[in-house]
């Protein structure tokens, strides 16, 4: 049985927030005291290590089950197929939907109901639910949703990713430039002449890692100390992503009997320029091969870290031509992976 992608979606949010718009943020250490670097130092910083000139915010009126929805309807009609044939909706996302202003995230009902009611389907047999996964969130639905197709419970699937991290993340936080919004789907179908899922791979590492990314009050003592922001411990996140994603990644190929030679691109998970050329680097490295010339896209320059949907989103655009120097073909194999609050890691090999 050929599990295979038959449509992709994306929404990428139509504000645009640049490095410059931060030049006024009051920057602040996490004991409260102020940096000693003025912020022009700061973030001329921040655009060197990440590679982020702009990040896409959503609007306010429009919550991360409207934007999952709309990349959700474009998956749909991209693959040209019934809404009412689908069998799950899994939408994957960490802080729910968020209000402006608001200190809650909600997450009743659950995102992927939000969609189905949106989306109008009136099949009750349509199961939706939500992925807490942290940012491999939606390469992980991917691989459940598999699992389904490959149990015979399920024949199509609809997976989402999406989050609004502009609502979670601490003003007076450096951080805080990293994070962006957006949304991707995709229609998984069983018996596919599209493509082929040939292997994946999953890791949780829980023990001193556990706590890399968590909710914590923000840097400013004036601030309201009922509400939390994400937080990250950035030095360590970057280590372990270098040792342990190219691994994750080597192991997933590997069990794909497909050489390296033949992979065409890797599309990983945007959370930090530096740090993906570093695991790119390395994970050829494993195989005694040096980086191919443009075998791995990156948005993050223009999008930031959309957390879930970087790998979605990014995805959907070179299929789209929306990256004009990159190009995905009939039988070309690629590589998904991410790494991600847990902390986790995992991995697909897929023939397009």
């Amino acid at each position: 049985m050929k599990i295979g992608i038959t449509g992709t979606g994306s929404y990428i949010p139509s504000i645009v927030t640049k490095n410059e718009d931060f030049l006024h943020h009051k920057f602040m250490e996490t004991d409260g005291s102020p940096f000693e670097q003025q912020n022009n130092v700061i973030i001329e910083k921040f655009k060197a290590i990440t590679g982020i000139a702009n990040r896409r915010y959503a609007k306010p009126d429009l919550k991360t089950s409207d934007i999952g929805f709309l990349a959700a309807e474009e998956a749909i009609g991209n693959a040209g197929i019934d809404k009412e044939e689908l069998d799950y909706i899994i939408f994957a996302h960490n802080f729910g939907d968020l209000t402006p202003g608001k200190i809650q995230g909600d997450t009743l009902p659950s995102l992927a109901t939000r969609v189905k009611r949106l989306l109008r389907i009136k099949n009750p047999k349509c199961v939706a639910y939500d992925l807490i996964f942290g940012c491999p969130g939606w390469i992980e639905g991917m691989i459940q949703a598999t699992a389904f197709i490959k149990s015979g419970m399920a024949k199509k699937c609809l997976v989402i990713g999406g989050e609004t991290l502009s609502r979670v993340v601490d003003q007076h936080d450096r951080d805080s430039m990293i994070f962006s919004d957006g949304a991707g789907a995709a229609i998984l179908e069983a018996n596919s002449s599209n493509g082929e899922i040939l292997s994946h791979a999953s890791a949780t590492y829980a023990n001193e890692e556990a706590y890399y990314l968590y909710f914590d009050k923000s840097n400013s003592s004036e601030a309201c100390k009922d509400t939390r922001y994400i937080k990250m411990q950035g030095r360590k996140i970057y280590e372990f992503a270098c040792i342990n994603v190219p691994n994750a990644m080597a192991s997933c190929l590997d069990d794909s009997r497909v050489s390296i030679d033949d992979v065409k691109k890797v599309f990983i998970h945007q959370a930090n320029e530096k740090m993906d050329q570093a695991i790119i680097k390395r994970f050829y490295k494993i195989y005694g091969k040096t980086v191919p010339e443009n075998v791995m896209p990156m948005s993050i320059q223009d999008l930031g870290n959309s957390s879930v949907a970087t790998v979605p989103t990014l995805y959907d655009m070179v299929l789209k031509g929306k990256l004009p120097e990159h190009e995905v073909k009939k039988g070309d194999v690629v590589i998904f992976a991410s790494v991600g609050a847990g902390m986790n890691i995992n991995a697909i090999v897929y023939r397009c």
